[in-house]
């Protein structure tokens, strides 16, 4: 059986993760065994973070509709319930934003999730 070399097949593997180690810092863009670690590392926390964006979003659009909610008289909790009370389907992300840059519509949504609160008490 012939002699298996490896040294191209090494020397692209060795490749491959310096290229995905360039920006590092130092020793971790140039030396193969810190650069590895470096780059197992950074693709963990890519992972991991690629969904703790969205969880920092979402509470993100809460606290703005809270403080917009609040300004208008009404709390988060019973502004939801009053606009699913009144049928109004509109994610969070859309109701944050109108709270930043609409703030006369998100008024008139607080007066309907207000009135549909209301009517839902004093029909049960």
């Amino acid at each position: 059986m012939a002699r298996v070399k490896r040294g191209v097949t090494q020397h692209a593997r060795h490749k491959r993760i310096l290229a995905l180690a360039k920006g590092f810092h130092s020793g971790r863009s140039r030396l193969h065994k810190t650069a590895n670690e470096a780059v197992l590392h950074s693709l963990d926390y890519q992972y991991r973070d690629r969904r703790n964006k969205k969880r920092q979003f979402h509470r993100l659009w809460i606290i703005r509709i809270n403080a917009a909610s609040r300004a208008n008289g009404l709390s988060y909790s019973r502004f939801m319930a009053g606009l699913n009370a009144a049928g109004v389907a509109i994610n969070r992300k859309m109701l944050a934003e109108m709270a930043v840059s609409d703030s006369a519509a998100f008024t008139n949504l607080v007066a309907l999730a207000r009135d549909s609160q209301v009517s839902a008490v004093a029909t049960a």
